[in-house]
């Protein structure tokens, strides 16, 4: 299967598609979950194809995401896609969209980030594997875009609220 180049995106674009998947992470909240929220955007860099919060502790917002859509897309298709996510993903977010073959990943703030706002909560025991590493083992050219500046106040003022009044252990 030959690995094309995606649309490009321009950052206008990046930044929309972020903000929009935080306002599905403040969904998430809102329903008592951890604040991640994800995008499955189409090959035209502009229809969202699906939407996905933060479920639990083993079903991230990324990994549904990425498993659903290997079950509705074939792989040639999901190639010239991309997920947009808040967080960066982990390493188990990360090996999903590997192994869903979703051809990029944009995200808003670092992995590291992250860590700094849950620290060691039992809840969120951050990794330190950035997804750029996680996909440097694979065989496929995974695009990385992220972190986005831009949008980084606006996703961490969510996660700092959520990580500052759950209990730790």
């Amino acid at each position: 299967m030959p690995f094309d180049s995606h649309t490009p995106l321009s950052h206008e674009q990046i930044v929309a598609l972020l903000r929009r998947a935080n306002e599905v992470a403040r969904r998430a909240h809102a329903l008592g979950r951890h604040p991640f929220g994800a995008l499955l955007v189409a090959p035209d860099g502009q229809t969202v194809l699906a939407e996905q919060g933060n479920v639990d502790t083993v079903n991230h917002a990324e990994s549904v995401l990425a498993r659903t859509a290997a079950l509705n897309y074939p792989p040639d298709y999901l190639w010239r896609c991309t997920l947009v996510t808040t967080a960066e993903p982990c390493a188990m977010c990360a090996g999903t969209q590997y192994w869903a073959h979703i051809g990029r990943v944009v995200y808003g703030i670092t992995e590291a980030r992250l860590l700094s706002l849950t620290g060691d909560h039992a809840e969120n025991p951050t990794m330190s594997l950035p997804c750029r590493e996680v996909f440097a083992h694979g065989q496929k050219p995974i695009e990385v875009i992220g972190p986005v500046p831009e949008v980084e106040e606006e996703i961490v003022a969510l996660h700092r609220d959520m990580w500052a009044t759950a209990s730790g252990h």
